[in-house]
């Protein structure tokens, strides 16, 4: 695995998205790494000036029909986002169950980032065990909410130069 600098997770060199708008679809599975991976996210979003909700979702699963049934309540609204950002956590399991969740929401992330005019940052961290998350939220493999929040940026800027 990479590890990530700290230099990674600076917004400094990023471009000005003060006034933009995320929404944050979080999952109430795995609360205490998934409330890691949101505080990461927030931090980064109002180091730069973006304006964020967050949405609890009852597990990873269900990510992608939260984000196309807000995207369909809001496309037309001026309040509309320029990104979503989906946290979670999914740690494997005796059972099957592990794949087939985390094919879903990979699945359903990349759908959504065929068919929307924005998009979804795939923040879901698919892991075997409770060390490996915690890698994931500050250890020596970065910190992947605060990676998820710099790519929404990144992303938004692109669409932007499009």
């Amino acid at each position: 695995m990479a590890e990530v600098s700290n230099s990674q997770l600076s917004i400094a060199n990023l471009p000005d998205m003060k006034g933009g708008y995320v929404v944050i679809f979080r999952t109430e599975w795995n609360d205490a790494v998934v409330s890691e991976l949101e505080k990461g996210c927030r931090d980064i979003l109002d180091e730069a000036g973006i304006n964020f909700r967050v949405i609890t979702v009852p597990g990873a699963f269900e990510i992608p029909f939260a984000v196309r049934a807000y995207w369909d309540a809001h496309k037309y609204k001026d309040d509309r986002p320029r990104a979503f950002i989906a946290l979670g956590c999914v740690l494997r399991g005796d059972t099957p169950h592990f794949e087939y969740v985390c094919r879903a929401v990979t699945d359903g992330v990349l759908q959504l980032n065929m068919t929307l005019p924005l998009p979804t940052i795939f923040g879901v961290l698919t892991v075997d065990n409770q060390q490996q998350a915690a890698e994931r939220i500050g250890g020596i493999h970065g910190h992947k909410g605060k990676e998820a929040a710099i790519t929404a940026i990144k992303m938004i800027s692109l669409q932007k130069t499009l």
